[in-house]
C-alpha cells in the first residue's frame, strides 16, 4: 500500500510548516508534525509528498466546457473564465480535474509567480513534490450534505455537488448563507438564478450539515449551532482533536482534489526510477537475449559452411559427367538433364533424395552436426556429430522411414561430450 506525506504550506517564508504520514486509505501512519521545510525532507523516505497550499491563494470553481481534456483543454481554460476573473489571464495558471456527473470541469486557478514560489521553496529545501492541490479540496464531497471545516479565520465549505470555496472572517452561519444554505422555497427560483451568476449550487432545500472544527471552536460559534439546527433540521459536528491537517490529508491521499502540476509544471517522470526494480531481471533478459542470438548466429555459419561442402561434392560429381562445369544454381534440372541425355532417367535420383531424407532427419534432431558428405556408386557417405548414441539412432530410424532409402551406422566413436559417426544411406532395395 503507498504511503504518502501530505504537507501543508502557507504564504510567509518563515511561518511552520505542517505535515503527516498517512497510507493510500487516509489512515494514519503516525502524529502531525510542525517545523521548518528543511525539516521536512527527514520524514520523506519512499513516501509520496502531497502539498497542501493556502486555498485564499487559489480560486476553484466550475465550467462548462465541451473540450474532453488534455492540452486542449489547457489552452481553452483561460478563455472560458477570463471574464469571471480579475486578473489578467497571462499571469494565471490553470489546471483541470476529472469532469463530473453534472457536466462540469472542476478547475483550480492560482497566480504563476505564486506558485513558482512555492516551488522554489520546495526544491531549496530538497522537496519534490507529486502533487500540489488547494486546501478546500481536503473537504471530502459527499453528495447531500454540506461539509464545514474551520481552519483559523477561514470556513472552508463543500456543498456536496459543485461548490468548493474558502471564506475568510465568515462564521459557519454566515457561510451556509452565502450560498444559499437557508433559501425559502418559494424564493427558490430568484435565488437559484442568483447562484448560477456566482457559480455557485443553488441549495433551495435543506440539507445535513456536516462542520469539522477544534473544541475551542465549537464553544465560539454555540449560537450559530442552534440557528443552524433551527433552520436545517440536520448538523453534525465532529471535533478535531489534532487539528485540520489529518482530516485533510486523510482526503487528499485518496486522490481527491485537482493537482496544480500540469502543463508547463507538469511533474517529469523518471522513469530510471519506475525500472529500477527491474534492473537485474532486464540485464539477465539482455544477456540470454545476446546468448540466443549467437547461438543463430553460429547456426547460420555452420549450415552456410556444410552448403559450401555440400555443393563442392556436387559439382565433383557432376564434373565427372560434364567436365569443366560450374556449378548450377539448381541442381535438379541441370541432373535430369544429365540423365535424359545418357539414358537413365528411369534410374533413382539417390543423391539428391536421400540428401531431402537426411536434411529432413537432422531438422528432427537438431543437436547432431554434419561434418562432411561423399557420393560414390549410388552410396551416400556422411559423417556426422551427435550428443549420444540415441540421437543417431533417431537420426537413422527418420531416414529409413519413408522404405526409400536405408541407413547403416557404419562407426561410432566418443570424442569428449560428443559422438562422432560415419552414416551410410542408399537406395531401399539395394
Amino acid at each position: 500500500m503507498a504511503e504518502y506525506l501530505v504537507l501543508r504550506i502557507s504564504d510567509g517564508i518563515d511561518a511552520p510548516a505542517y505535515w503527516i504520514a498517512v497510507d493510500s486509505d487516509g489512515r494514519r501512519l503516525g502524529p502531525p508534525v510542525s517545523g521548518t521545510l528543511d525539516e521536512v525532507a527527514g520524514d520523506i523516505h519512499e513516501r509520496i509528498v502531497i502539498v497542501l497550499v493556502p486555498s485564499a491563494d487559489v480560486l476553484t470553481t466550475t465550467t462548462d466546457i465541451p473540450i474532453k481534456g488534455g492540452d486542449k483543454l489547457q489552452a481553452a481554460l483561460p478563455y472560458a473564465l477570463e471574464e469571471s476573473l480579475a486578473d489578467d489571464v497571462d499571469k494565471l495558471h490553470f489546471a483541470a480535474g476529472n469532469r463530473r456527473s453534472s457536466g462540469r470541469v472542476p478547475v483550480s486557478v492560482v497566480d504563476r509567480g505564486l506558485l513558482e514560489g512555492w516551488l522554489d521553496r520546495l526544491q531549496q529545501a530538497g522537496i519534490e513534490p507529486a502533487s500540489m492541490v488547494a486546501e478546500t479540496y481536503g473537504l471530502a464531497r459527499i453528495p447531500g450534505t454540506i461539509s464545514l471545516l474551520l481552519a483559523e479565520d477561514q470556513v472552508l465549505v463543500n456543498d456536496g455537488a459543485d461548490v468548493e470555496i474558502v471564506l475568510q472572517g465568515f462564521s459557519p452561519g454566515d457561510a451556509l448563507a452565502t450560498i444559499g444554505a437557508f433559501d425559502d422555497e418559494s424564493d427558490a427560483s430568484d435565488e437559484d438564478a442568483a447562484a448560477d451568476d456566482k457559480g455557485l449550487s443553488p441549495l433551495s432545500m435543506p440539507k445535513h450539515v456536516l462542520v469539522y472544527c477544534e473544541a475551542a471552536d465549537e464553544e465560539k460559534y454555540q449560537h450559530d449551532w442552534i440557528a443552524m439546527r433551527h433552520e436545517l433540521g440536520s448538523l453534525d459536528i465532529k471535533l478535531l482533536a489534532d487539528g485540520v491537517l489529518p482530516r485533510l490529508a486523510a482526503t487528499v491521499a485518496t486522490g481527491a482534489g485537482i493537482n496544480l502540476l500540469q502543463g508547463r509544471f507538469a511533474r517529469k517522470t523518471d522513469y530510471s526510477g519506475l525500472f529500477q526494480p527491474w534492473k537485474y531481471a532486464a540485464i539477465l533478459l539482455l544477456a540470454l537475449s545476446t546468448l540466443m542470438v549467437g547461438a543463430k548466429v553460429v547456426d547460420i555459419y555452420n549450415l552456410k559452411n556444410q552448403l559450401s561442402g555440400i555443393q563442392q561434392e556436387f559439382l565433383v560429381e557432376y564434373q565427372q559427367f560434364v567436365p569443366g562445369a560450374r556449378l548450377p544454381s539448381d541442381p535438379l534440372p541441370a541432373v535430369q538433364s544429365l540423365l535424359a541425355r545418357t539414358g537413365s532417367t528411369e534410374s533413382p535420383q539417390v543423391f539428391l533424395q536421400s540428401l531431402m531424407q537426411l536434411s529432413a532427419a537432422i531438422q528432427q534432431n537438431r543437436s547432431a552436426a554434419i561434418e562432411a558428405i561423399s557420393f560414390r556408386a549410388g552410396v551416400v557417405d556422411v559423417r556426422l556429430t551427435a550428443p549420444d548414441v540415441s540421437t543417431l539412432d533417431n537420426i537413422q530410424r527418420a531416414i529409413g522411414q519413408s522404405g526409400q532409402f536405408s541407413a547403416t551406422i557404419k562407426s561410432t566413436d566418443r570424442d569428449d561430450d560428443k559422438v562422432t559417426s560415419r552414416i551410410q544411406i542408399q537406395a531401399g532395395g539395394a
